[in-house]
């Protein structure tokens, strides 16, 4: 099949590479010229375990372009996979989904399917049909298609799909669906065909269980944290209980990133905009935000009583695998601590230029792990990357001036880290 992608962030790169893999063509259309000049040199513009070696493999079958028209008239299924960030007020921002249905309402001739893959709230799919059923002629079926995707896994998430969510409006689009997806389509992998507006909600519940989840763990370590318990200990007892499951049950600095903070906000504002106040989900995502910098007395505390003002942040991305640093909680983390004045030493894997774009030159930014901890006082472990599990304390500690350490995931055995002469401090660690 011919296959065109409007948007070319993490969900529409990894979806086009992913269905090119599949042996369709694929068309893939942004408006940022840099972006597609960027990739029809063969460069990923982030970083996202897998997808450059995808690309590349599917180049013959991957075609870009910021020209909306040859996109539209290319494919015989279009995915819209732009952003749809944040507004003010919490609601989703919808111009870049309705530009798109405005393209192809203009460009469309014969059969079309639209196919919403981007987060939107629910009543999106029936007012982009409606749209189109007053700017075209042609014959456009709009189709929900939620993706389920983890940033640093998602080329194989597409691979590997717990399920697949389609709402269609009838069986024409639903069957053009299937051939999209043939390559994923088995017994194992259910297919659920649905309405619009139940595949959009379905997305948005979702991620905000998972949210709430983070969020839960979190309070239960920050009580651990006053009472004297481990909350390593709970969490293992917990994972235990086959209704709850171990998943997503890390306590740390909370979540961030482009999906569970601006997809609560948006449930919330849906629900409030059809008369229903919620309660949970406004609760979580304050509590979030009140997370991310849980560790900040702390910091300031210990640094006090050593004398020092300098600290090392291993990990700056919002999550392992991925450069995405969008509402990261070691970025509210280092401004807290930049905003009395504290220097801060960094280093992240992937995440350094994205950050300095943010950040400037307010940070010293680092090569190594070696150079990030010379002359500090502390170590902040904001983001589990895998290089930050197996670490020679003993050796590190000779390039310090104090021996802190911060454990913002969880990630170290603190009796570990006290023999090699350092303070542990963890998140509901006794």
């Amino acid at each position: 099949m011919n296959i065109s992608i409007f948007g070319t962030g993490y969900v529409g790169l990894v979806t086009g590479a992913c269905l090119a893999n599949f042996g369709h063509a694929v068309c893939c259309m942004d408006v940022d010229v840099q972006k597609i000049a960027l990739l029809q040199q063969g460069t990923i513009p982030f970083y996202e375990q897998g997808l450059k070696d995808l690309a590349v493999q599917n180049q013959k079958r991957l075609h870009f372009t910021t020209n909306a028209e040859e996109a539209v008239c290319f494919g015989e299924v279009l995915f819209n996979c732009v952003g749809t960030p944040s507004r003010g007020d919490g609601g989703a921002d919808l111009q870049a989904v309705f530009a798109v249905v405005d393209a192809v309402a203009h460009f469309a001739f014969g059969y079309k399917v639209l196919v919403n893959k981007s987060t939107v709230p629910p009543g999106t799919a029936r007012e982009c049909q409606e749209r189109l059923k007053k700017l075209t002629k042609a014959e456009v079926d709009v189709v929900s298609n939620p993706e389920f995707l983890k940033q640093g896994n998602a080329v194989y998430d597409f691979n590997h799909p717990d399920k697949i969510v389609i709402g269609a409006p009838a069986e024409k689009p639903l069957h053009l669906m299937q051939k999209v997806y043939h390559g994923l389509i088995k017994t194992y992998i259910p297919l659920i065909e649905t309405d619009w507006e139940t595949a959009e909600i379905t997305k948005y519940a979702n991620n905000a269980f998972l949210a709430t989840k983070i969020s839960f763990i979190n309070e239960i370590a920050n009580i651990c944290d006053a009472v004297g318990a481990d909350v390593k200990v709970v969490t293992k007892a917990l994972g235990m209980d086959q209704r709850i499951g171990p998943k997503f049950l890390n306590a740390g600095m909370g979540y961030g990133g482009s999906c569970f903070p601006k997809d609560i906000r948006a449930l919330s504002h849906v629900a409030k905009k059809k008369g229903y106040n919620p309660f949970i989900f406004p609760a979580v995502d304050a509590f979030n935000e009140r997370q991310k910098v849980h560790l900040f007395p702390k910091i300031m505390q210990a640094l006090q009583e050593v004398g020092g003002n300098t600290v090392t942040f291993w990990g700056l991305s919002f999550k392992p695998k991925t450069s995405d640093i969008r509402e990261a909680p070691a970025l509210a983390l280092l401004e807290h601590l930049l905003a009395q004045g504290v220097s801060v030493r960094a280093f992240d894997p992937v995440a350094l230029d994205e950050a300095r774009k943010l950040l400037g030159e307010k940070v010293t930014y680092c090569s190594s792990i070696e150079e990030s901890v010379m002359g500090s006082n502390a170590i902040i472990l904001a983001t589990e990357w895998d290089e930050f599990r197996n670490i020679d304390f003993a050796a590190l500690g000779k390039l310090m001036k104090t021996r802190l350490v911060f454990d913002g995931r969880n990630v170290y055995d603190p009796n570990l880290v006290r023999q090699d002469g350092f303070r542990y401090y963890g998140v509901g660690r006794r």
